[in-house]
């Protein structure tokens, strides 16, 4: 089986609005540096994603899967993978930040996605293990229910990512590596090691659910804004949980209405199969 390199966490400047590279622009760079795909996680947003799509004719010898990396309201950012067949109406209620992480799981879940903490370890209020609110047992009960966890992320240090490497193999859950870049020259600094024959969501979530692990690796990029200013993240940090709590509070009329569409259309959708099974109750 041949192994492929895959960027696992990428931030585009049409999903993102702290990115500065653009779809066709992160691909090109990719490719130069031995990538043969890459998965699209903007924060909350899947347009980078439909910028490809518009685009795609422009581009060869190359996957693109579309993912998200979501804001939970209580536990950090998340990066989710929904296969093909999830309905516009899940996708849509992704767009909108602030969900609890217990009703992240159940509904990527009940999908059939998959989806793990992005930099477990990375900021407070920004990531899975650097924000207990009720200790080890709650961490650790959320855990059992990962798919996978970043293990490698180019903009954490070297300990947090021993940390998060070391969380997955407690649980034996596999890892995923990614630059997490926003800007060109991040573009590509890490990377996760996939078998070629990945081309879809589906194939990328079939192959993490076959009990599979795949090895990642990069080198850190030693220009993020924490590293420019120092102890002074300490107001970035905290600004970011009022923006994320002001953002969770103030989008809640509109996720509540994209929530209940997301779960009439699942409903639905489970109704069909049990009915295509012959496991309909009326019958």
């Amino acid at each position: 089986m041949n192994r492929v390199r895959f960027d696992m966490h990428c931030h585009t400047a049409e999903g993102s609005p702290d990115a500065k590279v653009k779809i066709l622009d992160y691909i090109d760079l990719l490719k130069q540096r031995g990538f043969h795909g890459m998965l699209v996680t903007d924060h909350d947003s899947y347009s980078g994603y439909k910028a490809y799509l518009r685009q795609k004719d422009k581009v060869k010898d190359f996957t693109v899967l579309r993912g998200i990396e979501y804001d939970t309201f209580d536990y950090g950012h998340f990066l989710i993978v929904l296969p093909s067949d999830t309905p516009e109406e899940v996708y849509d209620l992704f767009e909108h930040r602030g969900m609890a992480l217990i009703r992240v799981i159940w509904l990527v879940h009940e999908c059939g996605g998959i989806l793990g903490p992005a930099h477990p370890f990375g900021e407070k209020f920004m990531s899975f293990g650097s924000t207990r609110r009720l200790g080890m047992i709650e961490h650790r009960l959320y855990a059992q229910h990962f798919d996978f966890i970043e293990g490698y992320n180019c903009c954490e240090s070297v300990k947090r990512n021993k940390m998060a490497r070391r969380l997955a193999s407690y649980y034996d859950i596999p890892v995923f590596g990614g630059s997490d870049a926003h800007k060109e020259n991040c573009v590509g600094l890490a990377g996760t090691y996939l078998p070629d024959h990945i081309h879809s969501e589906d194939d990328l979530i079939n192959y993490i659910n076959d009990g599979n692990h795949p090895e990642v690796g990069g080198k850190r990029y030693p220009k993020t804004l924490k590293d420019k200013i120092g102890p002074a993240g300490k107001f970035l940090t905290y600004g970011f949980y009022l923006y994320n709590i002001y953002g969770a509070f103030r989008n809640y009329p509109a996720r509540c209405r994209a929530y209940f569409a997301a779960s009439a259309k699942l409903k639905a959708k489970m109704k069909s199969n049990c009915s295509d099974r012959g496991l309909d109750s009326k019958k």
